[in-house]
């Protein structure tokens, strides 16, 4: 499996934002902006390949010695799996430089078996399987989407990689308005699962205190 993150746009987005401020001469009334930040979550997503083999397995009709015979084939694939946030669950709570801001975990929000990377050689019949017919290809197909899907949903690594990103490009945002505007600004995270129900107390460490740049 290999997986790729897509950060960039969410990167120029926050820089876009707070540039268009600037050049609007705004500077003094510049704050953390919740529909900004909800923007960026949106673009902070990570795209993951699977490469996978599932196995199928179907019991053929049988009476006595008759009938059709048991049916045992794998199937091997790719599959997209797309991890992010839902930004409508972020907020963010203003009190002077002490910032309050809810960050939801990550969920898959899009999942798909790669149609294009199935052919004739994608299916390894078992010997003394029945023949395959075109149905069972269909039954399969829809088999490993389910699996893959699944696979992706109990994948707790990667979806902790997804709500970390989401969390370093808001602190990021935070950092480079700090730095625009002159202000230290402290983090405070309370964390949601990813239905939008909270997980427990707000958190802070050092490493959330967001300074500004000092000037030369």
């Amino acid at each position: 499996m290999k997986w790729k993150k897509i950060a960039a746009l969410a990167v120029s987005a926050a820089t876009l934002c707070m540039a268009t401020a600037c050049g609007q001469g705004a500077n003094a009334g510049m704050e953390p902006n919740v529909s900004e930040m909800r923007s960026i979550c949106n673009l902070a997503v990570m795209e993951c390949y699977y490469h996978n083999v599932a196995k199928f397995e179907k019991e053929g009709n049988r009476i006595l010695f008759f009938g059709d015979k048991d049916k045992h084939f794998w199937i091997e694939y790719s599959g997209v799996v797309r991890f992010g946030i839902n930004a409508a669950y972020v907020n963010i709570e203003a009190d002077d430089t002490n910032l309050t801001i809810t960050i939801p975990a990550a969920e898959v929000q899009s999942c798909k078996v790669d149609s294009s990377s199935l052919n004739s050689d994608s299916y390894i019949v078992a010997k003394g399987s029945g023949d395959i017919t075109a149905e069972d290809e269909i039954v399969a197909f829809e088999e490993a989407q389910t699996v893959l899907e699944e696979q992706a949903r109990n994948d707790e690594t990667l979806l902790m990689q997804a709500q970390q990103r989401a969390q370093t490009l808001l602190e990021n945002y935070v950092t480079n308005l700090g730095n625009v505007v002159g202000k230290q600004y402290t983090i405070d995270w309370v964390y949601l699962d990813a239905e939008g129900n909270p997980l427990g107390e707000k958190t802070s460490s050092e490493t959330e205190t967001i300074a500004a740049s000092e000037s030369d």
